[in-house]
């Protein structure tokens, strides 16, 4: 899609959302050359603040390539936010209906229409407590291996220092710096002649998943734990030490409350895709 086709509603955010993003925040973009010219391509996305979606969109606008994102259905009812969200072409997510695969489908139609799609694979804020990216859920494999299309990792950094997760109030001074860095696409190739099993899906999932980790360690200039965060494994941890701790079988153990240090850091189990809670 170029920028000739944008549109009105995409040309209306830029004019809302666009002034104070370029005052508040400081750009060091890279990587923008990887942004394929033409054609459907999906970006894969690292999410670590509320900010983020709308800086990293500012990014890809730029670029002349508009993402459509995945989000969560509620925001198309909202007014003002529900009408620029539809007018803007962003998908729906419905979880646990009868709707929950039209965004897969949705997301499958705007690759194949030529568009930019993106994916926020983990699913949500990510919740390692140094803001590595989690392990991802197989929403952008699924529409990636269906497609054949370019799966673009796309790692940022500095939203985060505007709005810390999860906090209600703006650091906005000094200025920060939001990085961002576009990477070449992962080669998902080798899984193209398989069946979409979630074994596969995982393998996918995880080397897109790498692609956006590695670009993060260039942006940080430090390495990331060898193990990603899991939040499956450790919802399923909690509540063994929660049974353990109603059994009596844990002393003194705050239910819920990982019992040692790292408990929160475990291996990738998860691999099964939910809809993205895309931004």
């Amino acid at each position: 899609m170029s920028r000739r086709r944008i549109g009105f509603w995409y040309r209306l955010a830029a004019v809302i959302c666009k002034p104070p993003l370029v005052v508040l925040i400081k750009r060091d973009w890279r990587g923008m050359e990887n942004i394929p010219a033409a054609g459907g391509f999906i970006t894969a996305v690292n999410h670590n603040s509320h900010v983020d979606p709308f800086a990293y969109a500012h990014f890809q606008y730029n670029t002349g390539r508009v993402p459509r994102f995945l989000a969560k259905h509620g925001l198309f009812k909202k007014g003002f936010v529900g009408a620029m969200m539809r007018g803007t072409g962003q998908i729906p997510v419905y979880r646990e209906s009868t709707d929950a695969l039209s965004a897969f489908r949705a997301a499958i139609d705007a690759v194949e229409r030529g568009e930019c799609v993106a994916f926020y694979p983990e699913g949500t804020l990510t919740r390692d407590p140094d803001l590595w990216p989690m392990t991802g859920k197989t929403g952008a494999a699924r529409v990636a291996l269906k497609t054949k299309c370019p799966v673009i990792p796309v790692a940022q950094w500095g939203a985060n220092l505007v709005l810390p997760p999860y906090a209600k109030k703006p650091n906005l001074w000094p200025r920060k710096t939001h990085q961002v860095l576009a990477g070449p696409p992962v080669d998902l190739s080798r899984f193209y002649d398989k069946e979409m099993t979630p074994e596969v899906l995982k393998e996918a999932t995880d080397a897109i998943m790498a692609a956006i980790t590695a670009q993060l360690e260039e942006l940080r200039g430090e390495k990331a734990p060898a193990t990603p965060y899991d939040p499956r494994s450790v919802r399923i941890e909690q509540r063994r030490r929660s049974a353990a701790v109603a059994r009596g079988d844990v002393p003194g153990q705050a239910t819920g409350e990982p019992a040692v240090e790292g408990d929160s850091r475990a291996a990738s189990t998860s691999g099964n895709g939910d809809a993205e809670d895309g931004k």
